[in-house]
């Protein structure tokens, strides 16, 4: 039997996919960002419930030990932030398990940054240069909007989902067709609302900067008040024709707190029967010496799908993990 050996993309994605990370590169030298690399495999894995870690046997001083190929490079950078680093970014491979299809693929590259002193409105800004630089050719200038969760959801589903209950939750998912039982998750019908009949209308008459996520979604952001005195969390994401390309924060700088949510993770992991991740004691550890600022990870083969106008995560990447 003869195996297809060849990529799956064609050679010009793969020129593309180089000059776009020249134009990243120039870009941020341009702006005195310093480039850095960190450890792939880490001792901790990420907590998130909704991410699945790569686990990795290898051996320290003869000893097996199980580590984790890491989701994001957001906890290492953090460490060298605090070291005092000043803004840098990275753009290095990243791996979330069992994640394939159109969109998805488990070993997938990434560009993160971290600017120092920056407000999530000073980082749309240059997210919004980066595009400019990136996307031009296919687009000329890009200029995109600011919409809020909460009303993204309102306009599509006529419910505030800050507000709603988990029966309101249930009913509206009914009406749209969306069946899953999911019971007394609030958040789990937020999430199927937010992913069958929101996030596939953002981004297609300009880029959209998704703002102020419900305070459940904070994640390793800041929560802040909105103009309704509603608590949500201090994030953004940007989206163009439908697909997800880049989640930023207002970096959380309480250990103690991100250490809440990190047992209150693993608590709601075991309950789901997930394994419970080791926390970063490092990262916690160097929470109290990093700089207030905000950053972004956005996904560099979801960008070259948008610059190349490929529909298939497969049209830009030389081997997906089915020919790897």
């Amino acid at each position: 039997m003869s195996l297809e050996y060849q990529p799956s993309c064609e050679l010009s994605a793969l020129r593309a996919r180089a000059n776009m990370y020249a134009q990243i590169r120039e870009f941020f030298a341009k702006r005195e960002v310093l480039e850095v690399e960190t450890p792939i495999l880490s001792q901790a894995g990420v907590t998130d419930v909704y991410l699945a870690s790569v686990q990795a046997t290898r051996h320290m001083l003869g000893k097996a030990a199980t580590h984790y190929l890491h989701t994001s490079p957001e906890f290492a950078m953090k460490r060298l932030l605090a070291s005092g680093s000043g803004p840098i970014y990275q753009i290095c491979k990243v791996f979330r398990d069992d994640e394939h299809g159109r969109k998805h693929n488990s070993e997938f590259t990434m560009l993160e940054w971290y600017r120092p002193g920056f407000t999530l409105k000073d980082l749309m800004f240059e997210v919004t240069d980066l595009l400019n630089v990136v996307l031009q050719q296919r687009f000329g200038e890009v200029r995109p909007t600011i919409l809020s969760y909460k009303h993204a959801f309102m306009d599509r589903l006529d419910l505030d989902p800050l507000q709603a209950t988990t029966k309101e939750l249930q009913d509206a998912a009914r009406r749209v067709g969306l069946n899953l039982d999911l019971g007394d998750d609030r958040l789990g019908y937020i999430d199927l609302l937010f992913s069958h009949m929101v996030e596939p209308s953002l981004g297609f008459d300009t880029p959209v900067f998704l703002t102020d996520f419900p305070p459940e979604l904070a994640s390793l952001a800041k929560t802040r008040t909105d103009e309704d005195g509603e608590l949500v969390a201090a994030r953004f994401e940007l989206y163009i024709n439908g697909l997800e390309l880049a989640n930023a924060y207002d970096e959380l700088m309480d250990a103690t707190v991100l250490r809440s949510r990190f047992e209150a993770d693993n608590q709601e992991r075991a309950k789901l029967g997930l394994s419970v991740m080791p926390i970063d004691e490092y990262l916690l550890a160097a929470l109290p010496n990093m700089p207030e600022c905000s950053g972004i990870a956005l996904g560099l083969d979801r960008l070259l799908m948008i610059a190349t106008e490929k529909m298939r995560l497969s049209d830009v990447i030389s081997f997906p993990a089915d020919r790897a």
